[in-house]
């Protein structure tokens, strides 16, 4: 998709697109991932100049949330005002767990979507992830996604799930758990 491509031009595209991915259409979803990929990745160079070896990891982790909460979207919004919403609170986690400094990034309501720009998508990453919490049980693939990939705080986590602070807590900490078994068991 070029430059100078509209954000409305894109949401055009993108939606029915979605739409039919939301019904179960697969080749659909493939496509609607690839093109969000494109998006994001093009969202996320001009905010990660200094980290370009994150922008991969990064938009892994937004196609993953994207996944994982796709029964979330409400069909009376943009698809791409959701996705970039997501991509936002990625960005914001990753800040967060490098001690962003201020002035070496732009605000990010300064960003024009106009110019987010589009590349080709490698999903392998996205699927061994999709896999491995696939696997946990629900509780524990909500509480994770909620506070490991969307960067819910516990309370916020608490708030949308009407699950109290504690479980969340122990149901991330037994996921967390079971995950890291599962790698360790794997790799050896």
């Amino acid at each position: 998709m070029p430059l100078e491509t509209g954000s409305d031009d894109f949401e055009a595209k993108l939606r029915p697109i979605w739409l039919r991915a939301q019904q179960g259409d697969e080749e659909a979803y493939r496509l609607a991932l690839e093109q969000i990929a494109m998006r994001i990745r093009g969202f996320l160079r001009r905010f990660m100049q200094s980290m370009p070896d994150e922008i991969e990891d990064l938009v892994q982790e937004t196609l993953l949330a994207l996944h994982l909460q796709r029964g979330t979207f409400d069909p009376s919004l943009k698809v791409s005002a959701w996705v970039l919403a997501i991509a936002r609170h990625k960005l914001v986690d990753l800040w967060r767990r490098r001690g962003r400094r201020e002035g070496l990034h732009d605000a990010l309501d300064d960003v024009d979507e106009n110019l987010l720009a589009a590349e080709p998508v490698e999903d392998g990453v996205q699927r061994d992830l999709e896999r491995l919490l696939q696997a946990l049980p629900e509780a524990q693939r909500q509480a994770i996604v909620l506070t490991k990939l969307e960067g819910l705080s516990v309370s916020e986590a608490s708030a949308r799930t009407g699950i109290s602070e504690s479980a969340i807590k122990v149901q991330v900490h037994r996921g967390l758990k079971r995950l890291a078994q599962w790698v360790k068991d794997t790799g050896s």
